[in-house]
């Protein structure tokens, strides 16, 4: 997501590199194409005119005229103003020891169920002990889709009967709570294909009656313009504490993550990024405008190597082998994709060409070619004469070229590290493969 927005905000803003002043019309030339690249994003009207307007004005007072990089300053200026559309400081929902219960609400197929999932999965790591509410009863697969990521998280599910009362639902509730002690309540409540009236007052007296601690919006992120009417009239009639986007890894234009935020007022707290279980992360406003930006996010990624546990003992480059290079390919694939990795390294971003893509079918081949391996060809490659690699090519429905292309430029990385090694007086290096 955000990839057109991205490539549009930086081509307006490259223009003004390398001139040493610009005039204020090539600023406004500068903002008006920012402009336009936020409306093709779907970002709001009003938010993009507010958003240039203040851009504008710190342009002006920062003197950028005057200045010697006009261009890093803007990119500077731009970045600040993306943090604060998008809410400032990260937020975080507020828990505490106990009495804990929070609201799920948004229309049908914005990912209420799933997110109720994924949070009671993220909050379980953590240490809390939740418990999932089926109080979806107006589409028939809901109750049977949470029962089921219930189970996937090993979290337990009460379900509310068709047309049972708020009132029965609480009582229900403290029942339970009673003799399986939680303390922390998640409510996949019900939605509809659109708003009315129906959907509104069910919330309402349901909201009225359990008295949630927090009520969030979930919001698929691919809806776009419609997704501001939405909050703003969640927000007027049954009242919301935050946002959380689903569908943040889709290729829609984005523009709802930045409009969202502006109706209504309430932090971003969650973003979906992924259909897995554990594709829920808290939500960083300067995380994303780095990535939109085009400055990579070098914090997101350290944070996820340190997840899959990627640091492994010093290994001098002799040592490095073929199983090394599995190992850590299979780390790294729990992170995201090889093509999103990349581009959450600062610099990298802005090298990438436009729609830049990462052939997984390749990385998929080269994984087949080193498991058709056996352990001792993986350690020493040295061995692979060529009735192996004939054999291996067979085992990985793959050629003897790429077998040969694989080696070589496992052999030519190896050859490369210990030529750094040398230059840099080192007697180990951390290896990038692997363990």
């Amino acid at each position: 997501m955000f990839e057109t927005l991205s490539q549009r905000i930086r081509a307006a803003v490259d223009k003004l590199r390398g001139r040493g002043r610009i005039s204020e019309a090539d600023l406004k030339t500068t903002l008006r194409e920012i402009r336009m690249s936020l409306l093709e994003a779907d970002v709001n009207f009003e938010v993009a005119k507010a958003f240039v307007n203040a851009v504008q004005e710190k342009a002006l007072g920062a003197q950028v005229l005057e200045s010697l990089t006009p261009a890093e300053q803007i990119l500077t200026i731009v970045y600040e103003e993306l943090v604060q559309t998008l809410g400032g400081e990260a937020k975080q929902p507020t828990l505490k020891s106990e009495g804990n219960l929070w609201f799920m609400v948004g229309l049908q197929g914005s990912g209420k169920t799933t997110t109720s999932g994924k949070l009671a999965a993220f909050y379980k790591a953590k240490g809390r002990r939740p418990l999932l509410v089926a109080a979806d009863t107006q589409r028939p697969a809901a109750r049977e889709q949470l029962r089921i990521l219930g189970e996937k998280v090993g979290v337990p599910v009460l379900e509310v009967a068709d047309g049972e009362r708020p009132e029965v639902t609480a009582r229900r509730l403290r029942e339970h709570l009673t003799f399986d002690y939680r303390d922390l309540v998640i409510v996949d409540t019900a939605g509809r294909l659109q708003i009315d009236e129906a959907l509104m007052g069910e919330l309402a007296k349901l909201k009225e009656v359990l008295r949630p601690t927090e009520t969030f919006l979930v919001i698929d992120a691919m809806t776009g313009q419609e997704a501001l009417g939405v909050s703003r009239t969640f927000d007027e009639r049954v009242g919301i504490s935050g946002l959380i986007l689903t569908k943040l890894d889709g290729d829609a234009r984005g523009g709802a993550a930045l409009s969202a935020r502006y109706v209504t007022q309430k932090p971003i707290v969650f973003a979906g990024v992924s259909e897995k279980i554990e594709g829920l992360e808290p939500f960083y406003p300067d995380r994303l405008a780095s990535r939109i930006l085009g400055m990579g996010d070098l914090q997101t990624l350290l944070e996820k190597a340190k997840a899959v546990e990627l640091e492994g003992p010093l290994k001098t480059p002799g040592e490095i082998t073929l199983e090394d290079l599995i190992t850590q390919m299979r780390q790294m694939r729990k992170m995201g994709s090889f093509a999103d990795i990349l581009k959450m390294i600062p610099g990298v971003s802005r090298a990438l060409p436009p729609g830049f893509t990462v052939d997984e079918k390749a990385i998929n081949r080269l994984e087949a070619i080193v498991l058709s391996m056996t352990r001792e060809e993986r350690r020493d490659p040295r061995i692979l004469n060529a009735s192996r690699r004939k054999r291996i090519a067979a085992g990985s429905g793959t050629s003897v070229q790429e077998v040969n292309r694989l080696i070589k430029t496992f052999e030519e990385t190896k050859s490369m590290m210990k030529s750094l090694a040398k230059q840099k007086g080192r007697g180990a290096f951390r290896n990038p493969f692997g363990r």
